[in-house]
């Protein structure tokens, strides 16, 4: 690959425990790519060992062609890094903050304060560069940590859930300016909020309970989805048994499966999804109505659904969701009786 940032295989383990488990992807230079997953996943883990706040267990992370583990100083300059809670000094002035942190990124004086104006322009930040970061809105916080993350001109940048806490006006700043970083640089951020994704990440990496269940382009997952089968809505009134009958024989048809009815449904009025195979072909909608018609069933609705990043998430941990539930009651029944026996 011809990626600025490339994971490979990371794992990390506190003790017994796992954080991550064999997490690889890439990112390229010009490219958003944002960790997909619920609390708790591991995204935050992932972006730690990327950015060489936590060690890894195993694995690999090169930066712009150099090793975390062989030349740590070496990708650190590399990495421009917005964590979940900024480190910023609420004592210090915007600028006095920024200045520091180009001093520990040892650039020169000079060079210092033309990237401090140019990032407080690009930023917004002009106005406040005389304020104390203490006294600033949440909103300008996030500007000021992002800023110290840009200074150094790093060519991979890394956010960790960098609208959380954001008002809405704030947050739509945000991902524009997080978007418009991913045309210059290597972007990598983590989210738990679908939108937030599919709005900003040209490739989305899903994590679940440590593991990268699934990655690839918005568009990608949700055609994966169903094996890439189109499917169908179809409201209308007859027997449920019949309808599914005739539908199932239409030429193109892989699956009927019944719907739940809608609240205040009429009644008689049955709801189906219609799952085309790979021959259904774009006039599919035309012969589902025929068929309907054939069969004197008056249809109220037909029509495409669209598969959403939404469905993609909850399918692929539904399984996992349901395991742990059934298995948990019985893990707690196991621990009652644990400690019931040592009371004895």
């Amino acid at each position: 690959m011809d990626s600025v940032l490339d994971v490979m295989g990371v794992t990390k383990r506190y003790g017994p425990s796992r954080g991550v488990q064999g997490v690889t992807f890439g990112v390229r230079r010009g490219e958003v790519v944002g960790l997909l997953g619920p609390n708790g996943a591991g995204k935050t883990t992932t972006l730690r060992v990327i950015t060489g706040f936590l060690p890894a267990t195993a694995g690999r992370v090169v930066v712009d062609g150099h090793d975390l583990w062989e030349e740590p100083y070496e990708v650190r300059r590399r990495i421009g890094y917005l964590p979940d809670n900024p480190p910023l000094y609420p004592e210090m002035t915007v600028y006095e903050y920024l200045n520091f942190m180009g001093e520990l990124h040892e650039m020169p004086a000079a060079r210092r304060g033309v990237r401090i104006d140019e990032v407080a322009e690009r930023l917004q930040l002009g106005d406040v560069l005389g304020r104390l970061i203490g006294r600033l809105s949440r909103g300008f916080r996030q500007r000021v940590g992002l800023a110290q993350a840009v200074l150094h001109e790093p060519p991979v940048l890394v956010c960790d859930e960098p609208t959380v806490g954001l008002d809405p006006r704030q947050i739509a700043e945000m991902r524009e300016l997080i978007r418009s970083f991913g045309k210059e640089h290597a972007v990598v951020f983590s989210s738990h909020i679908l939108q937030e994704v599919r709005l900003l990440c040209s490739e989305i990496v899903i994590i679940h309970h440590g593991e990268v269940v699934t990655q690839g382009s918005p568009q990608d997952l949700t055609s994966r989805l169903h094996g890439g089968a189109t499917q169908y809505l179809v409201r209308v009134k007859g027997p449920a048994d019949a309808v599914s009958g005739a539908l199932r024989t239409v030429p193109g048809v892989r699956g009927v499966r019944r719907q739940p009815a809608a609240e205040g449904e009429a009644a008689g009025v049955i709801a189906l999804m219609v799952e085309a195979g790979s021959t259904g072909g774009e006039d599919l909608a035309d012969r589902l109505f025929a068929a309907l018609a054939a069969g004197g069933w008056p249809a109220r609705e037909l029509r495409q659904i669209e598969t959403s990043l939404e469905d993609v998430f909850l399918e692929l941990t539904a399984t996992e969701q349901a395991s742990s539930a059934t298995t948990e009651p019985a893990a707690r029944g196991k621990a009652a009786a644990r400690r019931g026996g040592a009371r004895k």
